[in-house]
Formats: structure tokens, sequence, C-alpha cells
């Protein structure tokens, strides 16, 4: 991971923002994947999920397990 890359929003954040980490383990993402999405995208999470949805990418059954509290 590159911790001089800075992330500048252009536009409000729809959703809930998501963390580098959350985004990744959600996905089950490898870092410099996560980390590359994450900084060119932003951490909105409505647009992450529809993003992963387009890449037909569905979330880690334990993100999902997590969600719903199982």
């Amino acid at each position: 991971m590159q911790p001089d890359r800075h992330f500048e929003r252009r536009r409000t954040i729809r959703g809930n923002a998501y963390t580098l980490e959350a985004f990744q383990a959600r996905y089950g993402l490898p870092p410099d994947e996560a980390e590359d999405l994450f900084f060119r995208f932003g951490p909105s999470s409505i647009e992450l999920d529809i993003l992963m949805a387009a890449k037909k990418r569905a979330p880690s059954i334990h993100a999902i397990t997590e969600e719903i509290g199982l």
C-alpha cells in the first residue's frame, strides 16, 4: 500500500464511506487492487458496490453474514 497517496473527493459521498480495509475485506480483494479501486472511485459504499456488481464480484460470505447478524 502506498501511504503517500492522497484521496480528494470531488462529489458528495453516497451512502456510507468504506475504509480501504473494510472494502478489501468485503470483496476479498488483494491489497493492490483494493487500493487502486478505492483511490480511483472514492470511499462511497454505493458507488463501490455498484462497481463491484458490474465486475460480477459478490461480497464475501463473511461480510454478508455479519450484515444480517449470523
